[in-house]
């Protein structure tokens, strides 16, 4: 092979190589993930009590696997509660919706580990959990938690 041949397949291979995406380019399309933030307020109570969860993504880019995401809610008393996506399909520059809101009454004293996941077509993208305490109101015959 002259070496003229030989220069001109080895610009060929760079070429090609150059045109290929790595698999850094690829994750860079995508965008990196955003983390999940949970809060409750207040953080304790006394049974009933009614409480305000928060779940906010924080940090990284706008991604489509973020776009009108299923939201489930688990409460650790047993119920569960689910937000079904119900947006247009996506199309790039769609906002993301960076926090979701709910309410929730726990009737007895306990300790509760919530749950917040974010789907999309059935797959898990993130999820968050807290811890609760619920201590004994008036007239709640629960063992106290604490």
């Amino acid at each position: 092979m002259s070496s003229r041949s030989l220069a001109a397949l080895t610009t060929a291979a760079l070429l090609a190589l150059a045109a290929t995406p790595s698999r850094a380019d690829e994750e860079k399309k995508k965008g990196k993930k955003p983390g999940l933030e949970l809060r409750s307020s207040p953080r304790f109570a006394f049974s009933p009590a009614n409480i305000l969860f928060v779940a906010e993504l924080k940090g990284g880019d706008d991604v489509e696997e973020l776009y009108c995401p299923e939201v489930e809610w688990e409460w650790g008393d047993g119920g569960k509660s689910v937000k079904e996506g119900d947006c247009d399909p996506w199309t790039e520059g769609a906002p993301i919706e960076r926090r979701f809101s709910t309410n929730h009454t726990f009737q007895f004293a306990g300790i509760y580990r919530v749950k917040v996941t974010l789907r999309k077509t059935g797959k898990n993208v993130l999820s968050q959990t807290l811890a609760l305490t619920i201590r004994a109101g008036i007239g709640d015959q629960s063992p106290d938690p604490g």
